[in-house]
């Protein structure tokens, strides 16, 4: 085997280091082409002592794709979306494709720009959180050419393919379980809804049903910036003096609703007979809490998996059919602050 030299590495450089042809070196590493197997393996052996790696934009440049997938959310923050990148990359781990994450920080204009840069490098699909766009970002996709998966949410039209639940549907199904178990003075803690387009969605399945019930939320608050405990307590200690005679706490996630549990823990105050509480996205790390915190699982391997399946699907030769359009559904977890009647 010969050094590394100081330019970056050709197809010859591994064919003389294997001792084949350079058509022989690009069929191994294309995987294209009847070459016997111990010709593979030399070659395979050679390309990894020297650190070769394929030019991938030269293919690029023939097929106008590369093998890759833009994958654009939000935050990498909040513990949602690497539960969902687990799932892409458990579909794409045995393909050819590979993911390249993109963060919008919820705000449009910065998904514009994220968008923009992943197109410009022609990868061959886009996997996109929410169904919520700019008009400019909603062009660039439909003209992108390439299959498209809107991710998290289904209320709403795709530009091309989604998966996700109904929101709608998801803060309705938690407003009834509320009422069954007879609470009536409910508060709700989350985000600034024009930012996070779903939590919006559920708050307002979940004061439809409040609402044919002759019920109004009592009191409210929102925030800004990453959900955490500390801010779940402070802002249940504030609602709590403002509102001493609310019964139930809904949180648009799990997160601020853990920190009002451990507020209400620390008071000694009793849960769920006293104050019920509920919040959303079925966190698997709060399962350490000293009490379980009711929520309502977003099915988010499920999602993650679901899109990149279609990517899959729809690149394969031939294309493989596949529904695309995936509406999961999500289930309540009322652990031990919501009562069940």
């Amino acid at each position: 085997m010969t050094n590394h030299p100081k330019r970056p590495l050709t197809l010859r450089d591994v064919s003389e280091a294997s001792g084949v042809s350079e058509m022989t070196v690009s069929r191994v590493l294309r995987k294209r082409g009847d070459v016997s197997e111990a010709t593979r393996e030399k070659v395979l052996a050679a390309a990894k002592e020297l650190g070769y790696v394929p030019n991938k934009i030269a293919g690029a440049l023939a097929s106008s794709r590369v093998n890759l997938v833009a994958v654009i959310i939000p935050s990498l923050k909040n513990m949602v979306f690497p539960e969902v990148l687990s799932g892409i990359n458990e579909v794409l781990q045995d393909t050819e494709l590979q993911p390249v994450v993109g963060v919008t920080d919820y705000m449009p204009e910065k998904e514009e720009r994220v968008l923009y840069e992943m197109l410009s490098w022609r990868p061959s699909g886009v996997i996109i959180a929410g169904l919520e766009h700019s008009d400019a970002a909603r062009a660039m996709m439909e003209a992108a050419g390439i299959p498209v998966v809107e991710i998290m949410d289904t209320d709403g039209k795709p530009v091309d393919a989604m998966v996700g639940i109904s929101h709608r549907r998801a803060g309705r199904e938690m407003a009834k379980a509320i009422l069954k178990a007879g609470y009536q003075h409910i508060g709700f803690m989350g985000t600034k809804m024009p930012l996070d387009h779903r939590a919006r969605k559920r708050f307002e399945g979940f004061t439809e049903v409040l609402a044919k019930s002759g019920i109004e939320i009592e009191d409210r608050d929102f925030y800004s910036g990453g959900s955490a405990l500390l801010k779940g307590r402070e802002m249940t200690q504030a609602m709590l003096e403002r509102s001493p005679e609310l019964d139930f706490l809904y949180y648009s996630n799990d997160m601020i609703g853990a920190g009002g549990l451990l507020y209400l823990l620390d008071q000694g105050i009793d849960v769920p007979g006293q104050i019920g509480l509920a919040g959303f996205n079925g966190v698997e790390l709060l399962q350490g809490l000293p009490r379980q915190l009711a929520t309502m699982d977003a099915c988010r391997l499920e999602i993650g998996r679901a899109a990149a399946q279609i990517i899959v699907n729809r690149l394969s030769e031939p294309e493989v059919p596949c529904e695309n359009q995936v509406t999961l559904t999500p289930t309540i977890s009322y652990g031990d602050t919501l009562r069940r009647r």
